[in-house]
């Protein structure tokens, strides 16, 4: 009987996420613009460039040529890159993982060029530049610290 409950509670889960969440009518990439067009049910448009979504970063405008829409209309599968999107969490701005996400933002921090950051690097340039990583003990010569267990014995 739990089973029957729960595939009810799942039936009306979805049900209200078909009548709150627009669907995916069609799906294409276009190659003028570079651009994947995806046409929701409510008659809007939504466009987003490839290099932004995980998964589809490297795709080929060949690769991007095929797209399928899955038939609750929330999933756009990319079948010559095996890579899935989910509707609902594109529409929110997510174009991947939350891990793959906080990657490409500390990828885009770790390029700012700010006055500041332009001014610290000359100057510890001229320096000599980034100081060297100090070399372990056992490598230096120097007898290696003993361990509480090793002390004991």
């Amino acid at each position: 009987m739990e089973r029957n409950d729960q595939f009810e509670t799942a039936k009306r889960k979805g049900r209200e996420l078909q009548t709150a969440v627009p669907r995916a009518v069609s799906a294409h990439y276009d190659r003028r613009i570079g651009r994947i067009l995806i046409h929701l049910s409510t008659g809007l448009d939504v466009a987003f460039s490839p290099r932004d979504a995980q998964g589809l970063e490297d795709a080929t405008s060949s690769q991007l040529a095929m797209i399928e829409i899955s038939p609750s209309g929330f999933g756009i599968h990319f079948p010559k890159l095996d890579a899935d999107l989910y509707l609902p969490a594109l529409l929110e701005g997510f174009l991947g993982s939350r891990r793959w996400m906080a990657s490409r933002l500390g990828a885009e921090g770790g390029k700012s060029r700010s006055a500041a950051k332009i001014l610290a690097a000359r100057r510890n340039g001229r320096r000599g530049g980034r100081p060297r990583k100090k070399a372990p003990a056992a490598a230096e010569g120097l007898p290696r610290k003993r361990n509480r267990r090793s002390a004991a014995v």
